[in-house]
């Protein structure tokens, strides 16, 4: 009996597209659950080749790799009432496929859940510690508990919390704006003590400069005195000495030094000739 192509072809799509209800391919990084009627079986499927009743069976395939999650910017108050505006992440997977189906279905909805948990969680936990504390010394034990808490309370729903991590930590507008005054008032007032030390080291040097200046000039007023004193000594000494060796050549000396001294170009006296100033022209 020759057989009809149509139904050959007919009969092979029918196979195909049987074997295709009928197979499901997980791949390396997912997670199946096989949905009987809306209801989750109770079979985790693991990466591989796997069958399923056709038409009233479907396939639910999730991520089993970590995923990351960034969160909204959210402000919280730290144990010294001052606002702090925090941006964490958290990375996080499905650990129980059954358990995140029936709880969560999606990601956007896990999502959702994690950032509630995690804020909440945050922001109790900042609220223990002081604003130096949060940002720097306690960040990383903050950060250690927060994951931990997180965690525990997302097994429930099938979810396994790996890390939380505060990206960025910022002050409110309105704290900004207050501290960058008091910085500059304190920035202020550190320059006007630097001006004013200043000041008063400049007037302390000048003053010792001043009275070393005094002291060098008194110092060089004094030696200048001796050493005129004992010029004008000197001078006077040889000058006894010279006219004690030559009276009458001392004074004819001084009698010409005293006409050089006196009569200058054009200069007119009337003498008589008994006129000792006279004498050494005689």
């Amino acid at each position: 009996m020759r057989k009809n192509p149509l139904a050959v072809l007919a009969a092979l799509f029918l196979v195909l597209a049987l074997g295709s209800q009928c197979c499901f391919v997980v791949n390396q990084w997912q997670k199946a659950l096989v949905i009987q009627l809306g209801d989750p079986l109770a079979d985790v499927y693991a990466p591989g080749l796997h069958f399923k009743l056709p038409f009233i069976q479907t396939v639910e395939l999730f991520d089993a790799r970590f995923l990351d999650y960034d969160a909204p910017s959210r402000e919280a108050f730290t144990v010294d009432k001052k606002a702090i505006v925090l941006n964490n992440y958290a990375r996080w997977r499905i650990a129980d496929p059954l358990q995140y189906y029936r709880s969560m279905r999606t990601v956007g909805g896990a999502q959702a859940r994690l950032d509630d948990v995690v804020y909440s969680e945050l922001r109790a936990l900042v609220g223990k510690y002081t604003l130096t504390e949060v940002v720097s010394s306690h960040r990383t034990q903050i950060m250690e508990e927060v994951t931990r808490k997180v965690d525990e309370r997302m097994r429930k729903f099938g979810v396994e919390v790996a890390d939380v991590r505060i990206k960025r930590t910022d002050l409110p507008a309105e704290n900004q704006r207050a501290i960058f005054e008091r910085m500059r008032a304190e920035r202020e007032r550190q320059a006007k003590q630097y001006r004013s030390e200043g000041v008063e080291e400049s007037t302390r040097i000048r003053s010792d400069a001043d009275r070393q200046k005094a002291v060098l000039l008194a110092d060089a007023a004094r030696q200048a005195q001796i050493i005129r004193g004992a010029g004008d000594a000197e001078a006077a000494a040889v000058y006894a000495r010279a006219y004690g060796k030559s009276p009458d050549f001392y004074a004819f000396q001084r009698g010409l030094e005293a006409l050089r001294r006196s009569m200058k170009e054009n200069s007119r006296i009337v003498l008589s000739q008994e006129d000792p100033f006279l004498k050494p022209l005689r």
